[in-house]
């Protein structure tokens, strides 16, 4: 009775195979930005390799990549559009409010 519990438990699992975030043709590069926007988080944090699936070897080469393109400005060292707008509308609703004697 056992073994047939482990069969049904065994053949309820299904795999998924995802393909790799890295296709062999393409170039990991700072100038690629499509493929290392892929990499980078909402907050503009480089993913971990847990996340992004990719060796040891790849995660170097995209980081290394992705620091480039921040020196030379093309990508943002933080993404703080949505920490500016609240802030913005913060300021501005404080200083319409003012005290009247």
């Amino acid at each position: 009775m056992d073994k047939s519990k482990r069969l049904v438990l065994k053949s309820k699992r299904s795999f998924r195979r995802r393909l790799p975030p890295i296709q062999s043709g393409d170039r990991i590069d700072y100038k690629n930005m499509s493929l290392i926007s892929r990499f980078i988080s909402e907050q503009g944090k480089i993913l971990s390799r847990r996340v992004n699936r990719l060796t040891l070897k790849q995660q170097r080469l995209i980081t290394i990549a992705i620091k480039q393109a921040r020196i030379l400005s093309s990508l943002p060292f933080l993404n703080n559009e949505k920490q500016f707008e609240k802030s913005e509308s913060a300021a501005r609703t404080t200083g319409l409010k003012t005290k009247k004697k």
